[in-house]
């Protein structure tokens, strides 16, 4: 089930398809909510045993020994996300999270008789993190091989989701004192769908890299921000240059970017196109 619910309160959801109320509850499971978890999988308590990301799906393990009917899976906002139905005999139900949910704590309610026997609490915050970026040109084991797509002009960025739910990068962005950044005097691509981003397996240019909870990636640019052109952003000169640049990551379940700014420095040099580039933390 879609993430397109129409709204509803919290406790609305909850009632769907079994009432909250203590008198409800007797003779039944008492309901347990544990707090919110920042890693990949949560360990519950009451009929829920565990809650695992595995990639872009939450996979619910209940405990056995207790009868429920379907689970189902409130948004923040109270608004129901899904619901699950457990068949006989089994102990597990999934929910398919996407890239593009609504970042927060959910709420697993689990009904049996259209009473709710239990309850606990999921956050799903994905936190992608830059590690390491480096250029081609300066680091070519790290990149692929060939001549597809000019390699030493291109730049490889680790990423790192170190939150507790699943992300996609959607675009990576060059700005600043680079030769051919993402917007003006360069490819112009910052304002459109294209992401930037290459993969080499499939020599193509791909429109999101999803990144799990707890997992990270290698991804690389296809844009060439670091070709020099006669004419372009930044070209060699006679005289060292200096400045710095700005490595954006548009996501999938945020509206802001995540960014990190680095020093860079181009050394002199006669012809337009041959000089070294250093690269180091911004400071």
């Amino acid at each position: 089930m879609t993430d397109t619910s129409p709204s509803i309160d919290r406790r609305s959801a909850l009632q769907a398809f079994g009432s909250l109320t203590l008198a409800a509850l007797a003779g039944c499971t008492s309901t347990q909510t544990s707090e919110p978890s920042s890693s990949s999988t949560t360990t519950p308590v009451g009929p829920f045993a565990s809650l695992n990301v595995q990639g872009t799906t939450l996979v619910v393990e209940l405990e056995g020994g207790i009868d429920i009917e379907h689970v189902n899976l409130v948004k923040p906002n109270g608004s129901l996300f899904g619901t699950r139905d457990v068949a006989q005999g089994t102990s597990r139900v999934s929910f398919d999270l996407g890239t593009t949910y609504t970042p927060g704590d959910y709420e697993l309610v689990a009904v049996n008789d259209d009473q709710t026997i239990g309850t606990t609490t999921r956050s799903l915050r994905p936190d992608l993190q830059i590690i390491e970026m480096g250029i081609g040109r300066n680091h070519p084991k790290r990149m692929w091989s060939g001549l597809e797509r000019s390699p030493q002009t291109q730049v490889f960025v680790t990423i790192e989701n170190q939150g507790s739910g699943p992300t996609a990068v959607t675009q990576l962005l060059f700005f600043g004192t680079v030769p051919y950044p993402s917007g003006e005097n360069g490819t112009q691509y910052a304002e459109t769908d294209i992401s930037g981003i290459y993969d080499p397996e499939s020599d193509s240019e791909v429109e999101q890299v999803v990144v799990p909870p707890g997992g990270s990636k290698t991804i690389y640019s296809s844009r060439m921000p670091f070709a020099f052109i006669r004419g372009g952003n930044v070209v060699c000169q006679e005289q060292p240059q200096s400045g710095t640049f700005e490595l954006a990551l548009e996501t999938s379940t945020s509206n802001s970017s995540v960014s990190r700014r680095y020093d860079i420095r181009y050394s002199a040099s006669e012809e337009f196109n041959n000089c070294s580039i250093e690269v180091g933390e911004d400071s």
